[in-house]
């Protein structure tokens, strides 16, 4: 009543409603689901809407007034509900097109739906099989469909010992083909599903697409559709196109990735062709210097940068056994100019310069997109994700009764070559980002240009599954997008150079749970000295510096023992639980260069063993950094959300103190903040975002109505401190607590503090069963959650984690009928702010957040 009082002048109303409407901006999703103004609104409209607006504008935490802001709406004059109309108007038509404009500039699509459209996609594709192992050919290219098919449902995750993988191999074993596009897919499917069985296969479809490539006239070095046209002395010659001419050089790649060599000649041919026949535009047409067209611009950057990968002596060298780091030869603009034309150009709705064939079209922008690691095309407001695009519009084009695609135009419309092509955008397009490099001053970023590809390309071999990297623009980048990959990699000879709000975005990007991996190359001073002032700008606390990484820190032993004589010495940063910063002074990237795959390069034994060496460094960077859990592009969508803002409103805010102690009481300082973005992002919980971090002693502490606690290391509490927390527990707080890293020592301080506190109420296993682990309050179904539990083979062996499902392992101190304590001797603060590590025990990140939001909805419903 006192607040209907308040307003029942008509000045204070306006004042209300005008109020309410500028609170519009920041409220608008909430508005959505009361009812939005039409496109074209009229009187009545605007002055419904003006009334929706001020009863959502009711803050969260006062919904219990909305009864008396009724009656309020209803004896506002009209010409007040006018103006508040066209004031709502006006916000909500700019907030309408600051939605629009965040959401179109990215695909709003989940991870599920791209997996959901994947799976759908190879369920009805496995369906069109025929009994013999084929599906439905295309007329006059007999293997070509079903190679394709094959393909593609590899790619999508099908394993090769699946029935239907195997009934079409046997097919595809049975017969050699005249056709460029079938016997080219047919050695990509070989040499994807068992290499080794069809090695021979293998080496006979490489001798014939060598034999059928153009040896004379302007397309010299490019395919036809066909076998071996007669030309002078019996050798291939004949108009060529860049589609079929694209398929061989795929395929031959594939061939010589599974050890089967082809020629230098050869790939010579393919280099020169690429180069002859590109526009003067950046672009490729279907034929040398034809139209250009988005597929076949595609299929050029994909075949010059295969082809240069082959015959390229990369920017470092072996001069008997001396090694030339940054030699850094003459660069090619050709593929720039190219990736040029394809943003200028790009879309995921049209096929840039042709009518048709859009699947096809997607199918080479995948290919260019994770071959030249890029994940934006264009610059500027004209930046595309293509993966993420790309998704969002197969999604929603996938037949909705059957799962297949059909694309338009001679051979697309056939809904296998359709379906085909849309699973491999998706399948191979979302494949794992494992580091991003990071561009700075010109091209010193990129002094050793395969540094990054090479090092890829050595996990995949460890870790057994495909892998990719990207590039990253720090100028164009926001922390999200620096989300996006779970380690940055930052090399050069120069002084890195950043503004203040790229410093910025990298701190952020760290304390978010990213990784940061430094080399200094050529040995430059400048380097070394402008590294260490950048991470004296991002880490101004003076408990954060560079320091050299002891002799057992298990990032020497993450994934491959090091000989000895070849180590490295790293240094690094500790934020949070783990070292999140790594930087090598020496240059490793030379090493990681000269890795590279080429025409029968060799080094001396002693060479070889140091690449060796910084392969093994690298990847024990990059396992310590990311526990081998590498996620899928789209997987990182939606869970690197970003922080929620804090309004002005505190009443009927939630507010959790972090309590102060000598154990470590802030060794996972994002741990607490992380946990309440995600009660207020999952469950609508308005949560205080400024910290309360509290001494026991601290009289403040009974304003709150939890304590969270976490630590590393031994401690012990005053008496004082002790009598302060049993006060505040028998008044009806709640303390979770949990052991950073499932450390022994802070776990044995916290038992023995618990006894003392609570003499007569003993530290015991709270019943996995309790409605504390069930959705009761409000949580989650936490009957198993997974548990990592860290091992080692042996004492030379990797550090290895085991995940196990088990039921939640939690001790707590009763107060009559409730729990006042919930202790985890399992680490739940390190998985919260993303920074668990190989050495780390505890709960699995997803789980740890969980099982934190239903201990919070416990504390507050008991």
């Amino acid at each position: 009543m006192q607040l209907y009082a308040k307003f029942t002048n008509r000045s204070s109303a306006r004042c209300a409603v005008f109020a309410c409407c500028a609170v519009f901006a920041r409220r608008l999703r909430s508005f959505s689901r009361v009812g939005r103004l039409p496109a074209q609104p009229t009187a009545a409209s605007a002055m419904s809407a003006a009334r929706r607006v001020l009863l959502c504008c009711v803050p969260v935490g006062t919904t219990r007034h909305r009864e008396t802001i009724i009656p309020i709406v209803k004896l506002l004059p009209n010409r007040t509900i006018r103006r508040a109309a066209r004031a709502a108007i006006v916000w909500g038509t700019l907030c309408s097109l600051l939605l629009f404009t965040s959401t179109t500039a990215r695909a709003d699509i989940e991870a599920a739906a791209v997996q959901q459209a994947i799976e759908r996609g190879t369920d009805w594709l496995k369906t069109q099989q025929r009994p013999n192992g084929s599906w439905p050919e295309w007329t006059g290219f007999t293997g070509g469909v079903s190679a394709l098919s094959t393909l593609a449902l590899l790619h999508a995750g099908v394993p090769p010992d699946d029935p239907v993988i195997q009934k079409a191999l046997e097919h595809l074993r049975s017969f050699e083909s005249n056709r460029t596009y079938v016997v080219s897919l047919q050695t990509m499917v070989f040499a994807m599903a068992e290499p080794q069985r069809d090695a021979w296969l293998i080496r006979r479809n490489v001798r014939l697409l060598e034999s059928w490539q153009i040896k004379h006239g302007p397309n010299k070095g490019s395919w036809s559709y066909g076998g071996p046209a007669s030309g002078p002395g019996g050798r291939a010659s004949g108009a060529g196109d860049n589609s079929n001419a694209q398929f061989a050089v795929l395929a031959l790649h594939e061939a010589e990735r599974v050890g089967v060599p082809v020629s230098e000649h050869t790939w010579k041919a393919v280099l020169a062709y690429w180069k002859r026949a590109q526009n003067p535009n950046g672009s490729w047409g279907y034929q040398p210097r034809s139209q250009g067209r988005g597929s076949m611009t595609c299929a050029g950057i994909a075949s010059l940068t295969i082809a240069q990968e082959k015959l390229s002596d990369g920017d470092a060298r072996v001069d008997g056994q001396r090694i030339r780091c940054c030699q850094s030869p003459e660069r090619d603009d050709a593929i720039e100019r190219a990736l040029d034309w394809l943003g200028r150009n790009f879309s995921v709705y049209s096929h840039p310069g042709y009518a048709s064939w859009l699947l096809y079209y997607l199918y080479g922008v995948e290919r260019a997109g994770r071959l030249t690691a890029r994940r934006f095309f264009g610059t500027g407001n004209n930046q595309h994700d293509w993966y993420r695009e790309g998704a969002e519009m197969l999604v929603r084009s996938q037949d909705k009764l059957s799962g297949f695609w059909r694309g338009r135009g001679h051979g697309e419309e056939n809904p296998l070559i359709g379906t085909s092509f849309a699973l491999l955008f998706l399948a191979k397009g979302r494949r794992p980002v494992l580091l991003s490099k990071i561009q700075h001053a010109g091209s010193d970023w990129s002094l050793h240009r395969s540094d990054a590809l090479n090092l890829t390309r050595y996990v995949e071999t460890r870790w057994h599954r495909p892998l990719s990297w990207q590039i990253v623009d720090p100028h164009a980048a926001t922390v999200d997008d620096l989300l996006q990959s779970p380690v940055l990699y930052l090399s050069g000879r120069k002084k890195p150079v950043f503004t203040d709000q790229q410093v910025r975005n990298l701190r952020e990007y760290i304390d978010r749970g990213g990784f940061l991996f430094a080399v200094g190359c050529c040995g430059d001073a400048a380097f070394d000295k402008g590294f260490r002032e950048l991470i004296a700008r991002m880490f101004p606390e003076p408990e954060y510096r560079l320091r050299l990484l002891e002799p057992d820190h298990p990032i020497w032993r993450a994934e491959e023992v090091v000989d000895p004589q070849y180590i490295k010495p790293l240094w690094g940063v500790d934020v949070g639980c783990r070292t999140s910063v790594v930087y090598s002074p020496l240059d490793l990237s030379c090493f990681w260069e000269l890795a590279r795959p080429g025409r029968q390069r060799s080094y001396p034994p002693a060479v070889r063993d140091e690449i060796q060496a910084a392969l093994s460094l690298g990847i024990n960077v990059l396992a310590y950094a990311t526990n081998r859990e590498v996620r899928y592009k789209d997987d990182l969508w939606q869970t690197q959300a970003r922080p929620l803002a804090q309004d002005n409103i505190q009443r009927a805010a939630l507010q959790i103190a972090k309590l102060r102690h000598t154990g470590g009481w802030n060794r996972a300082p994002q741990a607490l903040a992380n946990l309440s973005q995600i009660l207020m992002r999952e469950k609508g919980i308005r949560v205080a975002l400024d910290r309360h971090d509290l001494a026991l002693t601290d009289p403040r502490l009974f304003d709150h109505a939890i304590a969270f606690m976490h630590g590393q290391n031994a401690f012990s509490f005053s008496p004082a401190e002790r009598e302060a927390l049993r006060a505040f527990v028998e008044r009806g707080g709640v303390l979770i607590a949990d052991s950073i890293c499932g450390n022994d020592a802070f776990t044995r301080s916290f038992r023995h503090e618990m006894k003392l506190v609570f003499p007569d109420a003993p530290l015991e296993r709270v019943p996995p069963d309790h409605p504390m682990f069930t959705p009761r309050f409000g949580g989650f179904d936490l009957s198993t959650l997974r548990r990592r539990r860290p091992q080692q083979a042996d004492d030379t062996g990797p550090l290895k984690v085991v995940q196990q499902q088990l039921p939640p392992d939690l001790e707590g101190v009763r107060i009559g009928e409730r729990y006042g304590v919930l202790f985890s001797r399992y680490d739940i603060s390190c998985a919260l702010e993303h920074h668990e590590s190989l050495q780390c025990a505890g709960y699995a990140r997803d789980d740890a957040a969980r099982l934190a939001v239903n201990l919070v909805l416990y504390a507050i419903h008991e």
